[in-house]
């Protein structure tokens, strides 16, 4: 199989084991030709976007079985919606044999799929000590529905990398102290080995729109090829860490304006992690 048929696979795929099929490091990428998105992925009817909402469990909440299967459905339902994203990403925008640097971004985003399936995998893994099964609480397509405005593969790096994957940068380090006080060290270690992948997500991106942005500062560029209505401030958790985005090699003006930047966004304008 190459890159592209393996793509497909991930994007229309009607099982979950579909979403979860490998691919070595060494495939061929396959040629490229131009893909109509679909308006959603293939998805078997237990997985498919819904309008309902969950709320999410919050401080001792976390420590029930019902708390805790709600959170790390959260967290498995943005896992695939990443994969799915990714593997549209390897599909809409083009790549040229002839052009090594086109090449190196899809082989990229093939290694961030990887590490996307193994974090499935291992939240299905901790949703099954439970007893519940991937599908049992709705499934938000906010994060799906984002692919239509992003017309270049720097509008993509600028919403999935620097702005979601971002955040959970904020995110997998705050759950993992909520479930470490609260004993859970399985879930707590889980949520460190996303962080960590995380950190290479983000400078993923952080690179190719480094490569891109010309004259412009990464700030302006990434403020440029973000798709509207969505700000800067989906990019980062209601505890933000400057640190994280260092790490990830983000320059110092980028990690300094996404700091200071605040809106109207709910996220980043309440407490983190209410022990009530």
């Amino acid at each position: 199989m190459d890159v592209m048929a393996w793509a497909r696979l991930l994007v229309e795929g009607a099982t979950l084991q579909d979403k979860l099929t490998p691919i070595s490091n060494a495939a061929p990428m396959g040629s490229w030709s131009a893909y109509p998105l679909p308006q959603t992925p293939g998805r078997p009817d237990k997985l498919a976007f819904s309008s309902e909402k969950t709320k999410f469990p919050k401080g001792q909440q976390l420590a029930t079985k019902i708390g805790r299967s709600t959170a790390i459905h959260s967290f498995a339902n943005h896992e695939l919606l990443a994969i799915e994203m990714m593997a549209a990403a390897l599909l809409v925008y083009p790549h040229d044999e002839s052009d090594p640097a086109t090449i190196r971004m899809k082989r990229g985003l093939i290694s961030t799929i990887r590490d996307e399936q193994k974090h499935l995998a291992l939240y299905l893994e901790r949703l099954r000590d439970d007893g519940v099964e991937f599908g049992d609480y709705p499934m938000n397509g906010f994060f799906w529905r984002q692919m239509e405005k992003l017309p270049t593969a720097a509008s993509f790096f600028a919403l999935m990398a620097l702005t979601f994957e971002s955040a959970n940068l904020d995110f997998s380090l705050l759950y993992e102290k909520a479930f470490r006080d609260l004993g859970d060290a399985k879930t707590a270690d889980l949520l460190r080995s996303v962080y960590e992948d995380e950190v290479t997500h983000v400078a993923l991106g952080a690179h190719w729109l480094g490569q891109w942005r010309g004259d412009k500062s990464l700030w302006d560029y990434y403020r440029e090829v973000l798709p509207y209505p969505l700000t800067p401030a989906r990019a980062k958790g209601a505890d933000y860490l400057p640190e994280t985005r260092v790490a990830a090699g983000l320059d110092r003006d980028w990690v300094e304006r996404l700091g200071e930047f605040k809106d109207e966004f709910q996220v980043v304008n309440r407490r983190s992690w209410n022990q009530t």
